[in-house]
């Protein structure tokens, strides 16, 4: 570190500096980040394809600070064989994200991310960066590496992403940039701002080298809206049409969601080269910070209640598309109207020093140390209302549905009368992390006809991370299900009474699906309601247990509190991990030169140990009430406890690889890959906190001969089980991966290539059980099934890619500089468990330990589904992209579009208890008593982006951007026995920026 301090303290005394005629011209290498254009970042991404050792795929700025994205997401997108998920995140399938979330690499999620060929993350319980949370401002590229070697870290088994900021000397001498930017969406009504300011200097002295110095500031705001419409799933139904079984929704509802995005960034680079010596100091901050505001309408009826007029159309398999529900029984099909604020700010920055030396003709060093600390904090609240609907006619015929409402209907639905406070519901999350990390690397270069060079190095790291989760505390105010027990029939906390009436406002949706649809305006709780907390929830709370008091005549002993504040110091919410890394490699380079037809590659092998340290708690509690004079099975007696536990978790992993390349003329290549590959399991899936339990089983038998004799309980069964939050023993997921490709260059921007693949997996994390023991009191040890994350499945990723690229100048004057970027991929998948979990009928609740529901997935008539593919990979994708460069003239319309694939099984507002049993082998067959979970699918998804600029002179340019011009709406399904049914229409609308670049 004290060279990087030197080299500031040179670089600022700047009136001791002579600066003298401008550097030399950049070397090959360095071209990816001084190119101008739309064409020429296309010949230096391709140039970097085409030389690589291994199998990569480029994006490469147009200009300084200009990747053709709002996103680095949505930039990831465009390359072969990435897709990019739209929702929130992961988990959270019901709520849309405009910009994209998570990224897959030929269908897999395990995605490792670099900055500048370095480690590096978010703080979110994961391994890799949130890449929405990047400024893709301060990017001069992306690199996107399918196929390991050994000289790169490991842990990337579907793909490594590696973010490449500029240095000082990719310049000649001075070079400044200024980037202005506004954002309009029309959905939303609202304009954004951003911009971005890079500036760079080199100069060279006399006896003491070159110097550089750059610093990139970027600043960019987003606001859009987010229109949604969702349908209920559907349940099975004997009392609606005479002698059917038919489905129907429980109801179906809509929903506005505004975001807003402020996202900053800082990048700063100090280069220093004296002879045979390099060094560089960088500095990375990206700051995210989002807040998200949502009014949701959604049903939180009685499904069996749900009676439908006649004259309604049914489809093939019975489900209702369209008629008139109702729900009499109930008063009306009851509702949930909230107000939902979230907001999520989150840093990452990173430190980095480099030094390389050229010891002589065959011998080279480098060294690097990093330093990287990362930490977020979200907190989530949601306040709602309740309202009972007379009617809702629904029509699911068309293209989008519609809900229909007629002037009763909208009048009912505006008066704060009809409305109650409903629940109350709080998360709040925060993480830090950091890492701290070393290597050193050699190179020796042979003078020989085949070997090229010997490479060998040595990586450590040391990496905390701390994260608290409370989890989602969902707590009812006044509900129709709390009279007799809490409430008197009928008595809610209504808006209408003096006592309840603040804190709600009348919220109109105006130009619903861009004026496509006209939706009723209902009461929601204000902001503040949600904001507030958590003064305003103890304050709704509150209205509960005055009306409880009143049902008991004014005595409130036994009107109990409903809501507590989760303290988030607790054990159960705390995940502590410590993870050191200490890795080896050695490498081999050779070329064949003078064969017919020349072959080049490299050979390798990377050792890595891992020691992971978990600090987490075990909880045991036993079973209660066991009489002593019990009969039957005996009940192990075992001390309640509660402690803390550490567990620590080393394993080694050996990765080879081998990367060929086969020149068989000049513009023709083909390379094969053959590697060993590994990712470790997310931090979040290590958690070390378990909760064991005893329970018993037992039947009283009576006397019959003397009633007077007390009955004996008789102890039928024991039950010894547990479920654990995380596995702090997990290993790693691994895969043995083979590529084969060919690769025709026939043009500085022109190419065809073809890419196979296949990854066979194994160690797949999975929930599933284990077996955990306690010792009794007699000595005896005890087992208890504990459901848990565990490596417990194998499977494989097999597909092929297809890239074309060309600029047509054989065309006319007119028609020259168009030019046609078109890709495709076709993935297939396959997951199969260690110990196969399928019954074809449901049963039990929605529990850790219900495998069946977790795993394959319950219909609402008890069904299992089962046989569903790897979450989040589609078997299609593609890109299609019309160019057009011609002087001062550039422009792109891009089509980007992949077909459906899997979310999520047992997501919210997918799943239930309420599943009727069909089970006729089952005691409760007929029964509405079985948990369900339907498998949420991501529908086929396209949308049409484009941009135009025109360059002024050579420092000036302008340019104006659109991002999903056709309007397109992203549809949700959820998958049932009588098809792949409608689960949520999203519609966001275009967004359209006006770009001003000067540079100097």
């Amino acid at each position: 570190m004290s060279i990087a301090a030197a080299q500031v303290a040179m670089l600022w005394c700047g009136t001791g500096l002579a600066q003298t005629t401008p550097a030399p011209a950049p070397s090959e290498e360095s071209t990816t980040v001084i190119v101008k254009g739309q064409r020429a970042a296309l010949s230096s991404a391709q140039k970097v394809k085409q030389e690589a050792e291994e199998i990569v795929d480029s994006i490469v700025a147009d200009d300084i600070g200009k990747l053709p994205d709002r996103s680095v997401t949505e930039v990831l997108q465009r390359i072969v064989g990435v897709t990019i998920d739209r929702t929130m995140a992961k988990n959270d399938p019901e709520h849309y994200s405009v910009e994209g979330s998570g990224v897959n690499i030929r269908g897999l999620s395990w995605v490792r991310s670099e900055l500048n060929g370095r480690d590096s993350f978010s703080a979110n319980g994961g391994r890799s960066l949130n890449f929405e949370d990047v400024p893709p401002e301060l990017m001069a590229g992306v690199d996107v590496y399918k196929n390991p070697s050994a000289e790169q870290i490991e842990g990337a088994i579907g793909g490594l992403v590696n973010l490449r900021t500029a240095l000082p000397f990719d310049y000649q001498g001075f070079k400044g940039a200024l980037s202005l930017q506004s954002t309009y969406s029309p959905l939303r009504e609202k304009t954004s701002p951003s911009g971005s300011l890079l500036l760079s200097n080199t100069w060279v002295t006399e006896g003491m080298g070159k110097f550089g110095a750059l610093i990139d500031l970027a600043y960019s705001e987003s606001a859009t809206r987010n229109d949604k419409i969702q349908v209920e799933p559907y349940y099975p139904r004997t009392d609606i049409v005479n002698g059917q079984t038919v489905f129907v929704p429980k109801g179906a509802q809509w929903r506005t969601e505004d975001f807003d995005r402020t996202r900053q960034g800082a990048y700063g680079a100090l280069q220093w080269k004296f002879g045979d010596v390099e060094s560089s100091f960088t500095l990375f901050r990206s700051d995210y910070k989002m807040d998200w505001m949502e009014n949701a309408l959604f049903a939180q009826s009685n499904a069996y209640n749900i009676t439908v007029d006649d004259g309604a159309t049914w489809g093939k398999n019975g489900n209702l598309i369209k008629g008139t529900m109702r729900a009499d029984a109930d008063g009306g099909i009851n509702f949930g109207a909230d107000t939902r604020v979230m907001t999520r700010e989150s840093a990452t920055q990173d430190l980095g020093w480099n030094l390389k030396w050229k010891a002589s003709e065959q011998w080279s060093f480098s060294t690097d140390l990093q330093y990287i600390r990362a930490n977020t904090n979200s907190f989530d609240s949601t306040v709602a209302t309740g309202v009972q609907m007379p009617k809702e006619t629904i029509d699911l015929s068309g293209k989008l549905p519609r809900l229909i409402f007629d002037d009763a209907d909208r009048a009912r639905l505006s008066d704060p009368a009809n409305y109650y406070w409903a629940f109350t519901m709080e998360h709040f999350d925060k993480s830090k992390a950091n890492e701290k990390a070393w290597r050193a690397d050699a190179k020796y270069k042979f003078d020989d006809p085949v070997l090229v060079d010997l490479r060998f190095g040595v990586r450590l790291t040391d990496r905390d991370a701390h994260t608290v989760n409370t989890g989602y505390n969902w707590t009812p105010v006044t509900q129709p299900w709390m009279a007799w027990w809490y409430l008197a029939p009928g008595s809610l906390a209504y808006l209408n009474d003096p006592r309840f009436a603040d804190g709600a406002h009348l919220r109109s949706f105006d130009n619903f699906f861009n004026g496509r649809m006209s939706m009723p305006s209902l009461i929601f709780p204000n902001v503040e309601m949600a904001s507030g907390y958590p003064d305003s929830y103890a304050t709704l709370h509150s209205y509960a247990k005055t009306l409880c008091t009143e049902y008991h005549n004014g005595d409130d002993s036994s009107c109990f509190d409903t809501w507590t504040v989760r303290d988030a110091s607790q054990p159960q919410y705390q995940n502590r991990q410590n993870e050191q890394t200490q890795s080896a490699y050695t490498q081999l380079r050779f070329a064949f030169d003078d064969w017919q037809y020349p072959v080049d590659g490299n050979v390798g092998l990377r050792v890595v140990n891992t020691r992971n340290k978990a600090n987490g708690y075990t909880v045991f509690s036993p079973a209660t009430g066991v009489p002593a004079d019990a009969i039957g099975v005996p009940v192990p007696e075992i001390a309640a406890f509660s402690r803390a536990q550490d567990y620590e978790h080393t394993y080694v992993n050996v990765l080879p690889s081998l990367n060929l390349r086969m020149k068989a003329g000049k513009d023709l290549q083909f390379r094969f890959g053959y590697a060993t590959g590994i990712s470790r399991p997310d931090f979040s899936d290590m958690q070390a906190y378990t909760e064991l339990k005893q329970s018993f089983s037992a039947t009283s038998i009576d006397d019959d001969n003397d009633p007077t004799t007390p009955a004996i309980t008789r102890i039928d069964s024991v039950s010894h089980t547990g479920e654990a939050k995380g596995n702090p023993m997990l290993k790693p997921v691994k895969s043995q991966q083979v590529d084969l490709t060919a690769e025709w260059y026939f043009g500085r921007t022109e190419s065809i290539t073809f890419a196979a693949f296949y990854k066979q997996l194994k160690d797949i994390i999975v929930k599933q059980t284990y077996v955990q023991q306690l010792t009794d009191t007699s000595g005896n040890p005890q087992d208890f099934v504990v459901t848990a994350p565990i490596n417990g499945a194998k499977g494989h990723a097999a597909g092929f890619e297809v890239a074309y690229q060309q600029y047509f100048d054989m065309l006319p004057d007119w028609a020259k500089g168009l030019g046609l970027q078109a890709n495709y991929t076709f993935v297939d998948s396959k997951r199969r468990l260690y110990n196969p979990v399928y019954s074809p009928y449901c049963s039990g609740g929605n529990t850790a330990s219900n495998l069946n529901l977790n795993l394959n997935g319950c219909d609402t008539d008890g069904r299992t589904f089962g046989d569903l593919p790897i979450e989040g990979l589609s078997r299609h994708a593609f890109n299609l992209a019309l160019l057009y460069d011609e002087g001062p003239w550039s422009a792109r319309v891009a089509y980007s579009w992949r077909s459906k694939y899997l979310q999520a099984v047992n997501a919210n507002g997918t799943n239930g208890t309420d599943g009727t049993d069909t089970n006729p082998a089952s005691p409760s067959n007929g029964q509405r008593n079985v948990a369900w979970a339907l498998p949420t699918w991501q529908d086929d998804y396209g949308q049409v982006d484009a941009g135009i600029s025109y360059k002024w002179n050579e420092q000036l340019q302008i340019g104006l951007e659109g991002q999903n011009l056709t309007d397109s709406v992203n549809k949700q399904l959820m998958q049932q026995h009588i098809g792949l049914m409608g689960r949520a229409w999203n519609s966001n609308g275009p967004r359209y920026t006006v770009t001003l670049r000067y540079t100097f």
